[in-house]
């Protein structure tokens, strides 16, 4: 059934887009030092000043090979925190599972970029007994141990991020693995920790065939971020942001890279190109 539905050819591997649905976060926030009046017209803000951002999970297949990355905004929150952050249900993770023919027990591993609940949130699920449980049953899941440690020792600036729930009863499963820097995680998918929105962040790259995409977190998380000014009013280490930033663009545009966008609310991923020394998004379908 899988074989049917729309996926991206990517050598050896099928990509496929998820959608774990939307959410809206402060439009100031999300853009940083830019002015509104220069980002809104791409991202028009409602009336609470939020833009409307993505929840873009990846599903990376290569045979029973079956691997998340990052898994949305999840489905335990009460009714002020939807309110809060605008969030929007209509699409969820595993409504995009099931369309392709798959359920949770399907997964065989979940990379978290990092533990922040949008991106963590769907890791664990509400438990019948009231509880919570790991939503992935025969998954292991990876995180970098730097990161995993900033969780658990949030601070009044980043604790608003973390929520325990998202992550402690995977590790009480004993299916979390600490990993510490770059590392191949199967044969052709590779994370590499960088720094920039927090300090233990890593990206996940696909290389098959003579072919690489990388699925950019919050580093770039929407097409709109592909100009160097726009980092995230949220990113810890903007400077780094910056550094990389520029480093993986200049990499995909050499490289012919696919770039994969876990926030955009429209394009899920494209490549890009240069008009004299700003970065160009070109789109692709799938």
């Amino acid at each position: 059934m899988i074989e049917n539905k729309p996926f991206m050819e990517f050598g050896d591997f099928k990509l496929y887009s998820l959608s774990d649905g939307c959410f809206r976060l402060d439009g100031g926030a999300v853009f940083g030092v830019v002015p509104k009046v220069m980002w809104q017209k791409q991202n028009p803000p409602d009336e609470n000043n939020r833009v409307l951002l993505g929840l873009n999970p990846m599903l990376i297949c290569k045979g029973n090979l079956r691997i998340i990355v990052d898994t949305g905004i999840g489905n335990k929150f009460d009714n002020k925190f939807k309110g809060i952050y605008g969030i929007d249900k209509t699409t969820t993770l595993h409504e995009s599972l099931e369309y392709i023919g798959l359920t949770e027990k399907d997964i065989s591993i979940v990379i978290n970029t990092h533990l922040h609940f949008d991106h963590a949130g769907g890791n664990t699920v509400n438990s019948a007994d009231g509880g919570v449980k790991p939503s992935f049953p025969n998954a292991r899941y990876i995180v970098q141990s730097g990161e995993w440690e900033d969780a658990l020792a949030s601070n009044d600036r980043t604790n608003a991020s973390y929520l325990l729930e998202d992550f402690i009863p995977v590790m009480e499963t004993g299916q979390f693995e600490l990993i510490d820097g770059n590392q191949e995680i199967e044969e052709g998918v590779s994370v590499f920790k960088t720094s920039g929105h927090n300090k233990h962040i890593q990206l996940v790259k696909i290389d098959s065939k003579g072919k690489s995409a990388i699925y950019l977190s919050d580093i770039i998380p929407t097409t709109t971020h592909l100009q160097y000014p726009y980092i995230t009013g949220y990113d810890l280490y903007p400077l780094e942001t910056l550094k990389i930033k520029e480093e993986i663009i200049e990499a995909a545009v050499e490289e012919n890279w696919l770039l994969i966008f876990e926030h955009d609310p429209q394009f899920k991923m494209g490549y890009v190109g240069m008009e004299g020394d700003k970065p160009v998004f070109k789109n692709i379908n799938i």
